[in-house]
């Protein structure tokens, strides 16, 4: 089949690019797509390490000057995967030169350049989607499937949490501690993902946050040998120099829904032992439901309204059959998939998209996006006033 090329170029060779770049490489191959996706540059600052990085992953054009690459005619959609705060100029320079443009999350690193971006798109003749991948785990759009026929029945209480341990005390200061660079700590890396899929899942938004707690508990880190990645200065080879963090290394905060639930909502970078544990619990009056990505080919379901005596959790293998969302795409019954699967399976349903075709789990876009950044912001306003703070405040 001659399909039309969708030229695309990357911004970003980090860890993010390597896993996007995979995508791109991986979905025409897995999937059936109407457009025939081409990896046509790749922009970065480090033009050393950026010809190996195109080399490596397959991507015709390098190129250190990002201006140029998303305003190149040849491009049609443009892949942001840089700091958080570079996203909004990026963004919004790809969307007037009237490209596709999907966008690393949280959408910014502040509400103001985020409300810039979805204003941007609004006014665009482009497609925007932000890469809130774990929506593309099979469990997860099993959960809201679960949700939505309605065999969960009225929420009463969700739990989300997003634990990691990496953010131990002898981690240099990288990008992802200071705020000029990332906006926030754990709220924004980790918070953000359980907060669009809890929205997501429910599919009840947050109206308000009733209270939160901000921590630092590693105030001053190593400055890192060859910098940060994040442009931050000068002390690069020094053992002894320190900087300063200044982003949240844990965030709690408790929430109320729209449809009158309860939520509550954990991040953080030092739960030793769990090293990407992201989590939903719904509890409902019909049933129950439960997601652990470290587990992530397993759904958990509680069915209340079965006979008493048989009641109890069913473990739901969501690869054992090609009826489960995405897994048809990829191995024979019960062959699990992994996290990459997540990046290639929003590749595929972007691409799809573009050309016309709805996917079949919503790709949260600018304004989506946006609203998951209003709640971050009520909570980053409620730890630091220490008070409730309504979602109607945050415009």
């Amino acid at each position: 089949m001659n399909r039309p090329a969708l030229n695309i170029c990357l911004i970003g060779q980090k860890f993010m690019g390597k896993a996007h770049s995979n995508a791109f490489l991986k979905a025409d191959k897995f999937f059936t797509l109407p457009l025939r996706p081409v990896m046509y540059s790749v922009a970065a600052r480090d033009a050393d390490e950026l010809q190996a990085f195109a080399g490596r992953w397959g991507w015709r054009h390098p190129i250190t000057d990002w201006r140029a690459a998303v305003t190149d005619p040849a491009v049609q959609f443009v892949d942001v995967a840089s700091p958080n705060h570079l996203h909004a100029e990026m963004a919004i320079a790809a969307l007037r030169a009237g490209k596709h443009v999907a966008c690393e999350k949280p959408l910014a690193g502040t509400l103001a350049d985020a409300r810039k971006m979805r204003d941007a798109a609004r006014k665009a003749r482009g497609k925007t989607f932000v890469w809130y991948n774990y929506r593309r785990v099979p469990a997860v759009a099993l959960a809201r499937d679960l949700v939505q026929s309605g065999r969960i029945g009225r929420i009463y209480h969700v739990r989300a949490f997003y634990l990691q341990d990496w953010g131990k005390p002898d981690v240099p200061l990288i990008w992802r501690f200071q705020k000029k660079y990332t906006g926030s700590g754990a709220m924004g890396d980790l918070a953000a993902h359980i907060v669009d899929m809890m929205r997501f899942v429910t599919g009840q938004e947050i109206v308000e946050v009733a209270g939160a707690i901000m921590e630092t508990f590693i105030k001053r880190r190593s400055i890192p040998s060859g910098g940060t990645g994040g442009g931050i200065a000068d002390a690069a080879g020094s053992a002894t120099k320190t900087g300063r963090s200044d982003v949240d290394d844990t965030t709690l905060f408790l929430a109320r829904t729209s449809k009158g639930a309860v939520a509550s909502f954990e991040a953080t970078r030092l739960a030793t032992g769990n090293q990407n544990r992201n989590g939903l619990e719904v509890n409902g009056d019909r049933g129950s439901l439960r997601f652990d990505f470290e587990e992530m080919n397993h759904l958990r379901f509680y069915d209340a309204t079965a006979q008493r005596k048989t009641q109890g959790w069913t473990n739901i293998m969501v690869t054992h059959a090609p009826d489960h969302e995405y897994v048809g795409h990829w191995w024979p019954d019960a062959h699990i998939i992994g996290y990459e699967h997540t990046f290639v399976n929003q590749v595929a349903d972007m691409v799809n998209a573009i050309g016309g075709i709805a996917p079949p789990v919503p790709i949260p876009d600018f304004e989506d996006a946006y609203k998951t950044q209003q709640v971050l912001e009520a909570a980053t306003i409620a730890a630091q006033e220490r008070r409730p703070v309504k979602l109607s405040e945050i415009k």
